[in-house]
């Protein structure tokens, strides 16, 4: 049954009246974010948002309304994790034991306690996977600098500074061990993020340049293509996936 425009414009009245509304997608994306980076602070965000009285209201079941959440959510946590570097068809296969499990639930709390258990085994398979690559602690403490403060001019003196080194020793030191120079290494962990970010948000181009501390939009739009082949327009037209739609893929998926 097709949905009408009278019915749509009644619940923008009602979350009008009753002063609601859905989180933002800056809001909602953080949590990803930190649980594609391997934060452990993604599990404590997830929960906080997961009770949230602002999420859209899904169903007139409590429980129904909390299970379709699980699987939004879950959608959107499994492609953060591949963003991570978690190959696809583990992340995906997570994702189905997960949604199997919830789908046996019969309490709000239960569905609660399985999303941060979900959040806490994706963080950690993220972990895991960049454990892999053993860096010295300069370098580590370089690469943790980096992943905080991409929304920052990032210059190679200042994370010398951090790491009590002299730059030219840290860039032969942090090549040597990434295979990427300081800049070309920041280049790749913004392009990353804004990847997530036309895929997951609502961001403009321009808000994106900005928050990736670009110069510009069209210095932004000029790197990105460089980069990955496509303008930010082209990329988010593509491979952009709405929550609910996401959600109404992973549903059908047979089980």
């Amino acid at each position: 049954m097709p949905i009408h425009e009278s019915q749509l414009r009644y619940m923008e009245y009602i979350h009008r009246e009753n002063d609601d509304r859905h989180h933002t997608d800056s809001e909602n994306a953080y949590q990803y974010d930190l649980l594609r980076m391997g934060d452990e602070r993604a599990v404590e965000e997830s929960i906080r948002m997961f009770s949230s009285s602002l999420p859209g209201h899904l169903s007139n079941d409590p429980l129904r309304n909390y299970k379709y959440r699980f699987v939004a959510s879950i959608a959107l946590a499994s492609r953060a994790a591949i963003l991570g570097g978690l190959p696809s068809e583990r992340a995906l296969n997570i994702s189905d034991l997960f949604i199997q499990q919830m789908d046996r639930l019969s309490t709000v709390d239960e569905v609660k306690t399985l999303h941060a258990e979900m959040f806490a085994f994706y963080v950690k398979e993220i972990q895991k996977i960049r454990k892999e690559h053993i860096y010295s602690k300069p370098v580590t403490q370089c690469i943790s600098y980096i992943e905080n403060h991409l929304h920052e001019p990032i210059r190679v003196a200042d994370l010398a500074a951090l790491a009590e080194l002299n730059p030219s020793y840290l860039s032969t030191l942090f090549k040597k061990e990434t295979g990427q120079t300081v800049s070309g290494y920041v280049l790749a962990r913004r392009i990353e993020a804004a990847e997530n970010m036309l895929k997951f948000s609502g961001f403009s181009y321009a808000e994106i340049a900005a928050i990736l501390s670009f110069s510009s939009q069209s210095h932004f739009v000029r790197v990105f293509k460089q980069e990955t082949g496509f303008t930010p327009r082209k990329y988010r037209n593509k491979f952009f996936v709405a929550p609910e739609e996401a959600a109404a893929a992973r549903a059908l998926i047979p089980k």
